[in-house]
C-alpha cells in the first residue's frame, strides 16, 4: 500500500497526486511492522456495478491493490466486505479484513489466471492428505479412519474419485481417472471468488477432497478443519499443546473460516 491510501483504493485525481516525501527517520528506527494507513473515509457503502456491487468509500469507487474495480458478485458478500471497512477505527488493518483480502486475491490473482489456478489445485488430487495413513498407534489409525473414510466415500459417490490409500509418507500414485475427476470438479467451480476460496481451503488443509466437501456443502467448515487436524489433535493429546503452535493454529483457523464464509457468500 502506498503512503497515500487513497491512491491504492480510490480512482480519480487522488491517484495522480504526488506522494509525500519519505520519512528521513525511518531507516534510523530500523525494521519493524509497517505503519498502517490511517482511515481516510467516513463511510463505506455499495454501488451497483457490472457484475455485482462495488465497494465505495465516501461514495467514491474503491479499487483492489492492482487497481481493478473492487466489485463483489453477491449482495451478501458485498455487505460483508463493506462491514469490514466500516469496522476499521483509526487505521486500516488488513489483518482484520480477511474477506477483503480474499476478494482482492480473487479479482487480481485468480480471475486473470484461472487455468493456472486449476492446474495448481489439480496437483493436490495426487497428494491428498486423506490418502496417507498412519500404521500405528491404533488410536490414531482409528481416528483417521473415522474422520477420513466417510469423506472419501462421498468423493467417490459425488465426483467419481477413488483413492488408493498408503501408509506413511511414501508417495502413492492415484488412478488417472481420479485425477481427471477431481480436475473436472475444480473446473466446475463457479467464478473466481469461489475458486479463490477453494484454493485457500485446499492449501490450508492439504486436502482437495476436504475443500471440495466444504464448497459443496457436504461438510461444515468446522468438521473439515477438525478432519484435517486429526494427527495434530492426537499428538496434542499425548504431548500437550505448545503456545506458539496454538497461536499459529488459531490464525490459520480464522483464515480457513473466512475462506469458507467467502465461498458461501459468493454462491
Amino acid at each position: 500500500m502506498s503512503d497515500d491510501p487513497k491512491s491504492d483504493w480510490l480512482g480519480g485525481a487522488d491517484a495522480a497526486k504526488p506522494k509525500p516525501a519519505a520519512d528521513p527517520t525511518a531507516s534510523a528506527r530500523g525494521p519493524g511492522k509497517p505503519a498502517l494507513p490511517k482511515r481516510f473515509y467516513a463511510a463505506a457503502g455499495l454501488a451497483e456495478a457490472e457484475g455485482g456491487l462495488r465497494l465505495t468509500l465516501d461514495g467514491r469507487h474503491a479499487h483492489t491493490p492492482a487497481r481493478n474495480p473492487l466489485v463483489l458478485p453477491t449482495r451478501g458478500l458485498a455487505e460483508a466486505v463493506a462491514a469490514e471497512w466500516e469496522a476499521q477505527v483509526t487505521v486500516i488493518d488488513p489483518a482484520t479484513m480477511p474477506l477483503t483480502r480474499l476478494a482482492n486475491t480473487a479479482i487480481d490473482g485468480v480471475a486473470p489466471r484461472r487455468d493456472a489456478v486449476i492446474d495448481d489445485l489439480s496437483a493436490y488430487a495426487g497428494t491428498d492428505l486423506l490418502a496417507y495413513r498412519a500404521g500405528d498407534p491404533e488410536r490414531l489409525v482409528a481416528a483417521q479412519s473415522a474422520a477420513w473414510d466417510p469423506v472419501l466415500d462421498w468423493a467417490r459417490g459425488a465426483h467419481g474419485a477413488r483413492f488408493i490409500l498408503g501408509e506413511g509418507v511414501m508417495h502413492v500414485a492415484q488412478p488417472d481417472d481420479t485425477i481427471a475427476a477431481l480436475r473436472r470438479a475444480i473446473a466446475a467451480t463457479d467464478g473466481p471468488f469461489r475458486l479463490a476460496a477453494l484454493h485457500t481451503l485446499t492449501t490450508l488443509t492439504g486436502s482437495l477432497v476436504l475443500a471440495l466437501a466444504v464448497l459443496d456443502g457436504h461438510l461444515k467448515p468446522a468438521q473439515a478443519w477438525a478432519a484435517a487436524h486429526v494427527d495434530e489433535t492426537y499428538q496434542a493429546s499425548v504431548w500437550g499443546t505448545d503456545a506458539e503452535a496454538a497461536a499459529r493454529h488459531a490464525l490459520r483457523t480464522a483464515e480457513f473460516e473466512a475462506a469458507a464464509r467467502l465461498a458461501a457468500l459468493a454462491r
